[in-house]
């Protein structure tokens, strides 16, 4: 994504000149963090067969991303990108 957007992860942020709801993004490092919270959890077959965003897990693990804030993409995408409202990350990160 970065490289699609001409960014990297010191000036990601610059990307939201060409697409505005990219103030939503995470980084990979809390995709990990998700993974690895997953995979060291005893109780890790409560998510059997479920969909699981970072964000939600973030919530559950109380991890964050490099920035210190827990970007909730997926429910960001739902209620403010598909409802056709400007962008705005509050009560998102």
């Amino acid at each position: 994504m970065l490289d699609h957007f001409g960014v990297s992860e010191a000036n990601w942020q610059d990307a939201t000149a060409k697409e505005p709801h990219f103030i939503i993004s995470e980084t990979p490092h809390y995709v990990g963090r998700a993974v690895a919270y997953l995979a060291g959890d005893p109780q890790v077959v409560r998510w059997n067969g479920q969909s699981l965003s970072s964000g939600q897990l973030a919530q559950v693990y109380d991890f964050t991303d490099l920035d210190g804030s827990q970007p909730d993409a997926w429910r960001y995408i739902c209620e403010v990108q598909e409802m056709g409202k400007p962008a705005d990350a509050t009560g998102y990160r």
